[in-house]
This record gives C-alpha cells, structure tokens and sequence, in this order.
C-alpha cells in the first residue's frame, strides 16, 4: 500500500522559543478547499441575493409613493372626466344642431349672425330660391299643441310646446320688419318674405336680429321661452298672406 502524502508546516515563534510542527495530508487540504470554495460560492450567492432583494424593495418604495400620488389625484380625474362626459353631450348636442341622415329637422341650418354684421348685410337671395316660408321653425321637432282657430275664440297660428331656449330658425328667407316686445306676444320677431308672406315667432326669452335686417331660411333669430301671455314654454308661429292668416301646417310639413 502506498504511503500518503503529507504536507509539513513549520511555525517558528519569535523570540526562539521552541517552533512547532503540523503535518497535514493532501486530502485534507483538498477538502478545506472544496469547503472554502463551496462557502465562498455561497456566501457570493447570498450577497447576490441580499443585493437583489434590496433593489427590490426600492422598488417597492417607489411604486408606493407612486400609489399614493394616484389615490391623491384620483378626486381630480373623477372630475375631469366628468367635465369630459360633458363636453360630450355638448358636443352632441351641437351635431345633432347641424343635422343628421335621421333628423331633416335641424339640417341647414345658419347660426345668428355676429353684431357687426347686422343691420341688412345678410347673405344675398339665390333667384331661384323659393321665398315662401315653408320650413319647420324650430330646430326640434316639438309638439303642436294648438292649431289655427278662425271666429271665436280666434287663434291666428299654432302653438308648438318645446323647452325654453330652443332655437327658432326662420321659415324663409326675407326681412326683419319688426322686433320687440308685446304684453300679448311678449318677445316677438316679424319677418317679411316678399309675395305677401309674413311669418311671425313670439313668446320668445331672446331675440339675436334687428330691424331691417336680411336673414337666411333656417337662420336662427331667436330662442324659444315663456313671455307675453303664456303659461309654459312654447313657441307661437303665424304664417300671414296679404294680412290673412294661414294654416302653418298647410304650408309646413310637421316632423
């Protein structure tokens, strides 16, 4: 059998005292470096670890505050999006305004002109263009709830119930001739259309034109409300033909 190897370590104290000698085999020293190595890996392992969990937790930190500045602006996105949703509304509010495929009712439709360009100044009449008004006037459908009455009891127009301050656009184009107040019509506009048409709109709450003034069918001149003699939110319109009286309706289809 083959005798094993040995290392020899020699330790001289200082002073001259007496050195000492170790002897330690091969193996031995084999397996203390297995074992350091092994501790060694380990404890690079274990720092890895620790390095990693601490970056973590930073992390972790940050995505708090984060959480915290979200939960603190939450109140203010609530409220932005609710100022979004409406918005939204008035945003469709205002397209279905111009008009769609599904409601002729409110399409070509002319907004009230600016200040500075009142007083006769409108828009120029096409030749061809039929003056009669003939046109819904109201940018929504609403709900006639009195027709013409002729004798007794006359009632020179029909009533059309809508919210207050709906739009009224002009049946046709033609002339201011005359806007006020009246304690029976209350806010009034009258307009003149040339061939004997007259068309007139009361009980208005606003009224956007002048005297003299040209407007353009389906231009708005006013907004619908409750004045003069009226109880409810409505619209009074007449159509007069050399100072007679004509059923609307036969001139007007109602939507």
């Amino acid at each position: 059998m083959a005798e094993l190897r040995h290392l020899n370590v020699i330790l001289v104290p200082d002073g001259g005292r007496e050195s000492r000698t170790y002897r330690v085999s091969y193996r031995a020293l084999r397996v203390l470096a297995a074992v350091t190595l092994t501790a060694g890996v380990l404890l690079t392992a274990m720092a890895g670890s620790w390095w990693y969990l601490a970056a973590r937790a930073v992390r972790v930190d940050e995505l708090e505050r984060r959480l915290a500045a979200m939960e603190a602006d939450r109140p203010r996105v609530q409220e932005l999006a609710a100022d979004l949703e409406g918005i939204e509304q008035q945003y469709a509010r205002i397209r279905a305004l111009f008009g769609s495929e599904t409601n002729p009712v409110t399409s070509d439709l002319w907004l009230p002109p600016s200040a500075l360009a009142r007083g006769g100044r409108g828009g120029p009449t096409p030749v061809a263009e039929d003056l009669r008004p003939t046109s819904w006037p109201l940018t929504e459908r609403g709900f006639v709830t009195q027709t013409l009455m002729e004798g007794e009891g006359e009632h020179a127009g029909v009533d059309i119930a809508v919210p207050s301050d709906a739009y009224v656009r002009a049946a046709g184009p033609g002339t201011v001739v005359d806007v006020g107040e009246d304690r029976v019509y209350g806010r009034f506009v009258l307009l003149d259309h040339g061939d004997g048409f007259r068309s007139l709109y009361a009980h208005a709450s606003t009224t956007f034109v002048e005297r003299g003034q040209q407007v353009r069918r389906n231009e708005v001149i006013a907004l619908t409300g409750s004045t003069g003699r009226s109880t409810a939110p409505h619209l009074h319109f007449e159509i007069l033909l050399n100072g007679e009286p004509v059923d609307p309706l036969t001139l007007i289809q109602q939507p």
